[in-house]
C-alpha cells in the first residue's frame, strides 16, 4: 500500500537527525514508497471548512548536514492526505492547542497520528494522573500551603512546570530548602499554570526509563542516565542512552495503560518509568526511536507504519 502522507513538525533544518523521531518516522515511510509531504505548524490554516497549508515535498537521507531536500510549496487542502503525522515539539501552549482544533477537523477521514483531540485533552503530565497507583505520590498545584504540606508528607520532592518538556526547569527540593522561597516565586512570576511536585525518587541515578507503546503495545525500551551531578536523565540534557529490558512491573504498566491510548486514538506513546513508577506519559511528539534501534532494540518506526498502514487498509 502506497500512501500520501504529510508531516507537521519544526523547521526540518533544526533537527538532530541522531536523536529524532520524527526523522526515524520519515526514513521509514520513504523505503516503504509512500509520499511524504511537509509543512510547519505556523502555515495552518483554516479557511472556511478547509483545512490548508503550503505542503512541500520531502525526500530524506540519513546524512547529517545533508538529510533533506524539499520541494516546491503549494497549497493544498489537508483532506486530500492519507494520513497527517502530528509531530511538532512542546511547549504544549495554546499555538499547539490551535493546531489540533484545526487538525480534529479532517481526522478520522484524514488519519492524524496522534488524534488531535486526545492530544489536547491528555496533557502528559495531567492524563498520567489517571494511573496515580502507579505513579510516586503526586501533586498538581501553585497554592504555597498545599504544596508545602505535601512536602512535609513526603520530604525531599521533584518540582517543574506542567506543560514543561525536554527537562526544562526540572528542580530537586530538598526537604528544608531555603531556596524554595525564591523557586515558588520564580515560578510564580514564570509560569501562570500549576506546577508538578512529585515525591523525588532517588533511584533516578540509575536511570529513568523511556518506553514506547504502539497502537497500546510495548514496542521497545532505552534506560536513559543522568549525567553526573545532574539530576535529569533528558537525552538532550546530557542523559546516556543504555540498552534495557523490561521488568514484570513495567509489563504490567504497559499493560494497564494500553486499552485506554487504544480507546483515544494514541498511537505512538512514550512513557516514563523510574524505578516501577510511571512518572509521564507523552503524546505531543515522544522520541526515543532512535536510541533503541541504535543499541540493537526493536525498529518502532516500522510498528509505527504498520500500524498506520492497518489502519489505512
Amino acid at each position: 500500500m502506497k500512501l500520501n502522507i504529510a508531516v507537521q513538525m519544526d523547521p526540518i533544518a533544526r533537527i538532530n537527525i541522531r536523536g529524532d523521531s520524527t526523522f526515524a518516522m520519515l526514513l521509514e515511510a520513504q523505503k516503504r514508497g509512500h509520499t511524504i509531504s511537509y509543512y510547519t505548524p505556523d502555515k495552518l490554516s483554516l479557511r472556511g471548512q478547509e483545512v490548508v497549508a503550503p505542503v512541500q515535498p520531502l525526500t530524506v537521507r540519513d546524512e547529517e548536514g545533508n538529510h533533506f531536500t524539499l520541494g516546491e510549496a503549494k497549497r493544498t487542502n489537508l483532506e486530500s492526505f492519507d494520513a497527517i503525522l502530528l509531530r511538532q515539539d512542546p511547549p504544549f501552549d495554546l499555538a499547539y492547542i490551535t493546531t489540533t482544533h484545526l487538525l480534529e477537523r479532517i481526522h478520522p477521514k484524514t488519519l492524524v497520528v496522534n488524534d488531535p483531540a486526545s492530544v489536547r485533552n491528555a496533557p502528559e503530565k495531567v492524563f498520567v494522573m489517571e494511573f496515580s497507583d502507579l505513579m510516586p505520590p503526586t501533586l498538581i498545584s501553585r497554592d504555597v500551603d498545599e504544596i508545602n504540606a505535601f512536602r512535609a508528607e513526603h520530604g525531599d520532592v521533584v518540582m517543574k512546570p506542567l506543560y514543561g518538556h525536554g527537562g526544562s526547569a526540572v528542580f530537586r527540593v530538598v526537604q528544608k530548602d531555603m531556596n524554595f522561597g525564591s523557586l515558588h516565586d520564580m515560578f510564580s512570576t514564570i509560569f501562570r499554570e500549576p506546577w508538578v511536585i512529585q515525591r523525588f525518587l532517588p533511584e533516578v541515578k540509575s536511570g529513568d526509563k523511556r518506553i514506547m507503546l504502539v497502537d497500546g503495545a510495548f514496542a521497545g525500551a532505552v534506560n536513559r542516565v543522568p549525567a553526573e551531578n545532574d539530576l535529569r536523565s533528558n537525552m538532550v540534557r546530557g542523559g546516556a542512552a543504555k540498552a534495557t529490558d523490561l521488568s514484570p512491573r513495567e509489563r504490567e504498566i504497559c499493560e494497564r495503560l494500553g486499552p485506554s491510548l487504544r480507546a483515544r486514538g494514541l498511537l505512538l506513546v512514550g512513557i516514563d518509568v523510574i524505578d516501577g513508577h510511571l512518572t509521564e506519559i507523552n503524546v505531543t511528539s515522544p522520541t526515543g526511536i532512535r536510541a533503541i534501534a541504535r543499541l540493537g532494540g526493536p525498529d518502532v518506526a516500522a510498528m509505527v507504519w504498520d500500524a498506520i498502514e492497518q489502519k489505512r487498509t
